[in-house]
C-alpha cells in the first residue's frame, strides 16, 4: 500500500539505453549499482518494454523487485507481447510463459498494469472487440491496460466494452494524425493510465508506420504548460482511479526523465532528487532540483550480487 494515497506514480518506459549513460545514469556506477535500482530512486513507475518483444523471466522479475526495494511507492507496469495484440495468437503455452513472468511482480504488489498496446490501424469493429474480450479472458488474472491509438475507441459502445470487461483506458498524447486518439481523460477500471509519447512536429506521421526512427519519433521534451494541462487531465479521473500511473516515453536526452521529474514535482514540490548529469544538462527545466546519491545506500543489494545483475539483466529491459 503506497503510503501517499492515490498521488500518481510517475515513470518512464524502459531504463536500459546506451544514450541514458553518463546522463541518467553516472558512467561509472559505483558498488556496480544496476540502472534499475539507481532509477527507482528518482521515478516511482517503470514500464517494462521488452516484454512486448519476448517474455519476462521469472528470476529476472523476481531480482527486479529486489533492486527497487527501497523505495515502496515503486511500482513495474509490462507490455503484452506483440504476438498477443498484433499477432492476434492466444496459444496457450505462449500466454502462460508470459504469465509466469508476471506473477512474481504481481506477488510482490509490484505489478501496476500490463499494457495492451495496439496499432493506429486497430479500429473498433466487432472483430477487434471479440480479440479484446479474448485476451482479458487469457488474462483475467492481471490488471489489464489498452491503449488504443484510433480515435473509433472513443463512442459509447467501445468505452461501455472497457467499463464491463474491466480494462483501464490508457490515455496518450501522440503526434497528430487522421483519426488519432486525442488527448482525453478517462477511467474504465480501477487503474487509471497516461502514456505521453512525444509531439515532435517533424515526425508526426512516422508515429504511426513500422520502421520510424524511434530517436526522432520521440525526441520531445514537453513544456511547464503542457505538463500543466496534463495534470489538469489527470485530476479528472484520479480520485476516482484506485491508482493512478503517469509513463513518458520521450526518452532520447533523457527527456523522458526530465518531465517525469517536472510531473512528480507538481504533485508534490518536495521531490527535487535528480541525477547529477541530468539536472545539469537541464538547469532552466529543474530549476531546485539536488543532486541525489546513486550510490547503493546500506540495506541494499551487496555489490557482488549487482554486480551479477549488471552483467545478465542490464540489457533485459
Amino acid at each position: 500500500m503506497r503510503s501517499v494515497a492515490q498521488l500518481p506514480q510517475v515513470g518512464v518506459a524502459g531504463w536500459s539505453y546506451p544514450h541514458w549513460e553518463g546522463l541518467v545514469y553516472p558512467k561509472v556506477r559505483r558498488g556496480a549499482a544496476h540502472a534499475l535500482e539507481t532509477l527507482s530512486q528518482v521515478v516511482d513507475a517503470v514500464e517494462i518494454n521488452t516484454s512486448f518483444y519476448r517474455p519476462i523471466r521469472p528470476e529476472y522479475s523476481k531480482l527486479w523487485t529486489k533492486l527497487v526495494d527501497a523505495n515502496p511507492n515503486f511500482v513495474f507496469t509490462a507490455k503484452l507481447h506483440q504476438n498477443f495484440t498484433h499477432g492476434r495468437k492466444l496459444d496457450a503455452t505462449e500466454v502462460k510463459t508470459f504469465q509466469d513472468g508476471l506473477w512474481p511482480l504481481r506477488d510482490a504488489g509490484r505489478l501496476g498494469a500490463v499494457l495492451m498496446q495496439f496499432p493506429w490501424s486497430f479500429r473498433y469493429t466487432s472483430e477487434n472487440r471479440a480479440q479484446l474480450l479474448e485476451l482479458r479472458k487469457a488474462f483475467r488474472h492481471f490488471p489489464l491496460v489498452a491503449e488504443l491509438r484510433h480515435a473509433s475507441w472513443l463512442g459509447g459502445e467501445a468505452q461501455g466494452t472497457l467499463i464491463d470487461a474491466r480494462i483501464g483506458f490508457c490515455n496518450i498524447d501522440q503526434p497528430q494524425h487522421t483519426a488519432a486518439m486525442p488527448p482525453t481523460a478517462l477511467l474504465t477500471s480501477g487503474v487509471g493510465y497516461v502514456r505521453l509519447h512525444g509531439r515532435n512536429p517533424e515526425n508526426s506521421v512516422a508515429a504511426y508506420h513500422a520502421g520510424a526512427e524511434r530517436q526522432q519519433q520521440h525526441d520531445y521534451l514537453y513544456s511547464p504548460e503542457e505538463l500543466a494541462q496534463w495534470r489538469l487531465r489527470i485530476e479528472k479521473f484520479r480520485q476516482f482511479a484506485e491508482r493512478t500511473i503517469v509513463i513518458f516515453n520521450n526518452d532520447p536526452k533523457g527527456k523522458s526523465v526530465v518531465n517525469a521529474l517536472q510531473l512528480q514535482n507538481l504533485y508534490d514540490p518536495a521531490r527535487l532528487a535528480a541525477p547529477p548529469a541530468l539536472q545539469q544538462q537541464y538547469k532552466q527545466m529543474l530549476p531546485g532540483f539536488r543532486h541525489v546519491a546513486l550510490d547503493p545506500s546500506p540495506g541494499r543489494m551487496a555489490p557482488a550480487a549487482a554486480a551479477t545483475a549488471q552483467q545478465s539483466l542490464f540489457q533485459a529491459a
